[in-house]
C-alpha cells in the first residue's frame, strides 16, 4: 500500500470537461430518454403497457429460494449472524477486494489490476465483492492474474461498445430497457462457460467467498449472491443462474431490460425482477448492520480490504443549466457520488476501529471525462492504460479519505 501522488495522466484528445463520467453521462441517457417517453407514450395514447407478472407476496418473498437450496444469497441488511467470516482459520489475515460500479469506468479497474499483477505484489484474494460493472469483473479477478488477458479484451478490445448498438423506444414502451439485454447475456456467456464455474467452485472448496450483488426491484433490497455455492451446485441450471446473476448486476435500470430470476416460496413459483446492484448499493463492503450500527467483526478475524472504485468520487464543481434534464442528471449523480462516499466513509471508520487494513483507489477528480454517453472504446483504453501505470508504479492504493 502506498500513499504517494499518482503519475502523470494521459492526455487524450476527446473532451477535458473532468466533471462528467461515464456512468454519469449513461444516467443522462436516462434522464433524456424519460423525456422522450413522456412524449411517445401520450401519443401512443395509453399503448405503453408492461409485461404481466406472476403475482407473488411480501411473505412468499421472505421466505424465498432459488434452485431450491438455501443459502446460495444473503441481503445486505440481514443480521450479522447471517454472515460467515471465518470460513479459513488458516488465513491470519484475510485480504477483501470490493469492486464498484461505474459502467465503462469499470476500464480503470481492470487496469488496477493488471498494473498490480506486473508490480508482483497482488495478493490471492480471501473475498472479492463486484457491483454493476464490477460483478462482471469480479468473477476473473477473484480466479486471478491468469484472467488478466480476458478482463483487458473485454474493456478495451471494443466488444463492450456493442452492449449499446441498437437502441429503440418503441423496446422501451412495449419492453423494459432502451438496448435490451441480449447483447449482455451474450456477452457474459461468451467469457463465463463451465471450466470459469467449475474453477469458482475449486476455489470456493478452499474458504474463499465470491460475491455479487444485484437489486431485487420487487422487495427493493440488496442481494449478495454467493457465487461459489452457485457454482459448487454444477448444474446447467446453476450455470445459467451464475450468468443471470453477473448479467443483472450490471443491468442499469430503463438501459437493459431486468433479468428475471426464477424463485420459489412457501410452495409457489414466481419469478423475482433483478437489476444493476448499484442501484441499491455501488459498492459492496461489509453488512450493513456492521457499517451503520457502530459494529464489531465478529470473532478473531482480521482483515486488509481493498475498495477499487471504478469512479470520481470527489466533489467536484459544474456550472449546471438551468434546464430539467441538465438539473436531473446532475442530481443523478450526486446521489450515486454520495452514496458512495457514505460507504467509503463509513467502512473506514470500521477499519480504524476494529484495526483493519483500508486501502482505497479511485479516478482523480481532474481525469479527462468521455466524450460520449456509452462505452467509447479509445476512452476505455486510455482509462485502462492510467489505472495499469498507477498500480504498475505502486501509486495506485492510499490509506486516507479524499
Amino acid at each position: 500500500m502506498h500513499d504517494r501522488q499518482p503519475p502523470t495522466m494521459p492526455t487524450p484528445s476527446y473532451s477535458t470537461d473532468a466533471s462528467v463520467s461515464s456512468c454519469d453521462r449513461i444516467g443522462q441517457t436516462i434522464v433524456r430518454l424519460i423525456g422522450s417517453l413522456v412524449l411517445m407514450c401520450s401519443l401512443a395514447l395509453g399503448a405503453c403497457t408492461s409485461l404481466p407478472r406472476t403475482p407473488y407476496t411480501a411473505s412468499e418473498a421472505g421466505t424465498s429460494r432459488v434452485l431450491d437450496i438455501e443459502g446460495l444469497r444473503r441481503y445486505a441488511d440481514d443480521p450479522v449472524t447471517k454472515f460467515s467470516f471465518e470460513k479459513d482459520s488458516s488465513i491470519a489475515t484475510k485480504t477483501y477486494l470490493a469492486l464498484s460500479g461505474g459502467g465503462a469506468d469499470g476500464a480503470y479497474g481492470v487496469g488496477v489490476l493488471n498494473g498490480w499483477t506486473a508490480a508482483r505484489n497482488r495478493p490471492t484474494f480471501s473475498v472479492v465483492s463486484g457491483v454493476s460493472t464490477g460483478g462482471l469483473i469480479a468473477p476473473f479477478a477473484f480466479l486471478g492474474s491468469q484472467y488478466d488477458g480476458t478482463l483487458k479484451e473485454v474493456y478495451t478490445s471494443g466488444i463492450a461498445e456493442s452492449l449499446l448498438n441498437d437502441p429503440s423506444i418503441v423496446r422501451v414502451l412495449f419492453g423494459s430497457g432502451l438496448f435490451g439485454n441480449t447483447r449482455l447475456r451474450e456477452l457474459v456467456a461468451r467469457y463465463v462457460g463451465p471450466e470459469i464455474m467449475a474453477q469458482v467452485a475449486r476455489e470456493h472448496a478452499k474458504g474463499r467467498t465470491l460475491l455479487v450483488v444485484t437489486t431485487d426491484l420487487d422487495t427493493q433490497r440488496t442481494v449478495i449472491w454467493d457465487m461459489g455455492k452457485i457454482a459448487a451446485v454444477g448444474t446447467p441450471e446453476a450455470l445459467k443462474l451464475f450468468r443471470d446473476v453477473m448479467a443483472a448486476s450490471a443491468s442499469i435500470p430503463l438501459v437493459f431490460p431486468p433479468i428475471m430470476i426464477d424463485a420459489e416460496g412457501q410452495g409457489r413459483k414466481f419469478q423475482e425482477m433483478h437489476v444493476d446492484g448499484g442501484v441499491t448499493a455501488p459498492v459492496l463492503t461489509l453488512p450493513e448492520a456492521l457499517l451503520f450500527q457502530s459494529g464489531r467483526l465478529p470473532g478473531s478475524a482480521k482483515m486488509d480490504i481493498y475498495i477499487l472504485v471504478n469512479k470520481k468520487i470527489e466533489r467536484n464543481f459544474e456550472l449546471v443549466s438551468n434546464g430539467t434534464i441538465d438539473v436531473a442528471s446532475r442530481s443523478l449523480s450526486a446521489i450515486t457520488q454520495s452514496q458512495t462516499r457514505s460507504i467509503i466513509l463509513s467502512t473506514y471508520d470500521f477499519a480504524k476501529r476494529n484495526r483493519l487494513g483500508f486501502h482505497l483507489s479511485y479516478i482523480a477528480r481532474d481525469y479527462p471525462a468521455p466524450p460520449s454517453e456509452g462505452f467509447d472504446t479509445t476512452y476505455m483504453r486510455a482509462l485502462y492504460q492510467y489505472g495499469y501505470e498507477k498500480a504498475a508504479s505502486g501509486q495506485a492504493w492510499t490509506s486516507t479519505l479524499p
